[in-house]
């Protein structure tokens, strides 16, 4: 359910999902959506113009930050989500609870496939995984198993592919 920005109290963000509610307080989700805006504002992208900010929540309760950077060799454009993921796993953490994506010029602009799968990397080994949409004026809270059903992971390596 998309909801203003502005609004307020305890339901600013409804979870759009039939599992119930997530454990990541309405303030913590205002500080990541908050972090990704700024990220948002670093982003390097002289090709496209469309920058990405991302912070992930990491299970330690660290805020870890990341912004898309673009290259002459588009292939080797880095995303934001990714580039926050990886950080924080450059600094020692291996799970994260939350993710927020804040791309200003699109509403509620979605992960591409490769950042989908490296979230499916670093999700929590007991539990969903909060992905926070935010454009212009709403945030969408949306559980990371609608954004990649029947993923593939290390999970699936575990018990045999």
């Amino acid at each position: 359910m998309l909801r203003p920005e502005s609004a307020q109290g305890e339901d600013w963000v409804k979870d759009h999902s039939t599992a119930g509610e997530f454990v990541v307080s309405q303030e913590t989700r205002q500080k990541l959506v908050n972090t990704a805006r700024v990220a948002a504002q670093k982003a390097y992208v002289p090709y496209s113009h469309f920058p990405v900010g991302a912070a992930v929540l990491t299970e330690g309760g660290d805020i870890v930050s990341g912004v898309n950077i673009e290259n002459a060799s588009f292939g080797l454009t880095a995303c934001g989500e990714r580039v926050a993921i990886q950080t924080a796993a450059a600094m020692g953490h291996r799970s994260i609870i939350a993710i927020a994506v804040s791309a200003p010029r699109a509403a509620g602009t979605t992960p591409c496939g490769a950042c989908r799968q490296v979230m499916n990397e670093f999700k929590p080994a007991s539990g969903e995984l909060l992905v926070l949409l935010d454009g212009h004026d709403s945030i969408l809270a949306v559980p990371f198993s609608e954004l990649l059903p029947k993923s593939f992971g290390p999970r699936d390596l575990e018990r045999g592919g």
